[in-house]
């Protein structure tokens, strides 16, 4: 179950870093005037990410699509620290800390 446990949580940091990377070549392309290239590498991050989220071994999308996202709050949290140079503040924290155990719940719980 550990293995488990381990390889969906790299599956969803993997798709994070995916779909934070393909959505921000867009933000550069239309938001920071970055050349249209930008849009090649975004696409691809955007198509891995999807190919990511669907190898996580889960019987019903919608959970699978739930659980994430409390993931991608924290690892956008982490891409503005990280890549932006923008320290969180505690609200930051404090609402990726709820996400991530929501995301635990959904992903996590007893099914009867």
């Amino acid at each position: 179950m550990r293995v488990i446990i381990e390889m969906i949580y790299g599956l969803y940091a993997l798709a994070a870093l995916a779909e934070i990377g393909g959505c921000f070549a867009f933000w550069a392309w239309l938001r920071l005037a970055k050349p249209v290239w930008w849009l090649v590498p975004g696409l691809v991050s955007l198509a891995l990410f999807a190919w990511l989220l669907a190898l996580v071994p889960s019987e019903a999308a919608g959970r699978t699509f739930a659980a994430y996202g409390g993931v991608y709050i924290v690892a956008s949290i982490l891409w503005l620290w990280l890549a932006e140079g923008r320290l969180p503040d505690r609200w930051d924290i404090t609402g990726a800390v709820v996400c991530l155990a929501g995301a635990a719940i959904i992903l996590f719980g007893p099914r009867g």
